[in-house]
């Protein structure tokens, strides 16, 4: 079985901007994956946000959501002390709430790779001490 990709909002933006300097790699990773691509809100949000003077952009953000290829899978409620532990720990780069997210969904889900454009995901580390794989164009 195919490791899980967990995905930033770098990439998801970058695959749908074609002007993005990152366009045709994160295309290229976006068909090489099997879907569903894992997400969390917060993920979303940054996306939407970025895509909303992309013409076209946020309806195809929305469509990879209605077609399955993008879910998200993450309960914040339900993992919130350990979000907020993150986001303790890392203060001082300072970590977004999505990199925060996304990183825990990392320790949830060991088989796991996340899919992204931020150099700060080498720094951070799952469960204290264990790098992230990661697919990045670096």
């Amino acid at each position: 079985m195919a490791a899980l990709v967990l995905a930033d909002a770098g990439p998801l933006v970058a695959a749908l901007r074609r002007r993005d300097r990152q366009h045709a790699w994160a295309r290229a990773q976006l068909a090489a994956r099997p879907a569903p691509l894992l997400t969390c809100e917060a993920v979303l949000s940054e996306a939407f946000y970025l895509l909303e003077g992309v013409a076209g952009g946020r309806d195809a953000l929305a469509a990879l959501v209605e077609r399955g290829l993008l879910e998200v899978r993450f309960d914040f409620q339900d993992e919130r002390e350990a979000t907020l532990r993150l986001l303790r720990k890392y203060a001082d780069l300072p970590m977004s709430f999505a990199d925060a997210c996304l990183v825990r969904m990392s320790e949830m889900h060991r088989d796991s790779r996340v899919f992204t454009l931020d150099h700060d995901f080498t720094a951070y580390r799952r469960n204290g001490r264990e790098r992230i794989p990661l697919i990045a164009p670096w």
